[in-house]
């Protein structure tokens, strides 16, 4: 007699209940959605100035995602590298790991985004300014936005939500290539094997140039960005703190 194996039995346990929960929040939100119940207005991460802003969307915009294909690709970078270093790691501290980069890659994109703002704003009158601050949220959310280009901006940047595993995903990426550094990575459409190290530098300056050279974009680079430079820290942080008992 055949015996069914559980796919998911195989997978470490906090890599699994991440995968899990993800896309019972997913699934979630487009069944709540046709209810006319915006999952995202709660849960993504907005601009603390924005009206839709509260302290915990620094960790439930993680569980959020915007389609079939981002939260598919997220998962399978999750499954690919979270299980390997949940291995490494035991779970508390990969759990550790993906909540700290997780969390980071939201305080790196404010940071950004408040960079942005104030250069915004520095070339508006203060009058503009002050009504996209307090009447931009409910414009926003009655589909609206203000007609002059800079004020219309501003708002966007305010009250467009973050959303994804992205930035945790990546800190994943950060953490395979530090301690794995050498092995080979098999990628889709390249003919060659490139080796891990390379690879998370390669995609970290790629990060980079299109969070400065693609404005407008809809993807949060410099969250991703966050996300490996807070992975980066904490383990050369478990490294330094490691040595010292030798």
């Amino acid at each position: 007699m055949n015996q069914f194996r559980n796919p998911l039995a195989q997978i470490p346990t906090v890599t699994r209940n991440l995968i899990i929960v993800n896309v019972i929040f997913f699934v979630a939100t487009y069944l709540l959605e046709a209810g006319g119940t915006n999952l995202v207005r709660f849960f993504g991460l907005y601009y603390p100035a924005s009206g839709n802003f509260v302290s915990s969307q620094f960790f439930t915009y993680m569980f959020m995602h915007g389609g079939f294909f981002h939260i598919l690709m997220n998962m399978y970078a999750l499954y690919m590298f979270g299980r390997i270093l949940e291995s490494v790691w035991g779970p508390k501290r990969y759990l550790l790991f993906y909540i700290v980069t997780g969390v980071g890659a939201a305080l790196f994109h404010t940071l950004v985004n408040y960079i942005q703002i104030r250069i915004l704003t520095a070339k508006m009158p203060q009058e503009l300014v002050d009504m996209v601050f307090t009447q931009g949220t409910q414009i926003f959310n009655q589909g609206k936005n203000f007609t002059d280009p800079l004020a219309g901006q501003l708002n966007l940047i305010l009250n467009i939500p973050t959303v994804g595993a992205s930035g945790a995903v990546f800190g994943l990426l950060l953490g395979f290539g530090m301690l794995f550094p050498n092995t080979e990575l098999y990628l889709m459409f390249v003919p060659v094997p490139i080796k891990a190290k390379y690879f998370v530098i390669g995609y970290g300056l790629l990060e980079l140039y299109q969070g400065f050279a693609v404005s407008g974009s809809n993807i949060a680079h410099f969250a991703h960005l966050g996300g490996m430079i807070f992975g980066f820290i904490l383990i050369k942080y478990w490294n330094k703190k490691s040595s010292t008992f030798y």
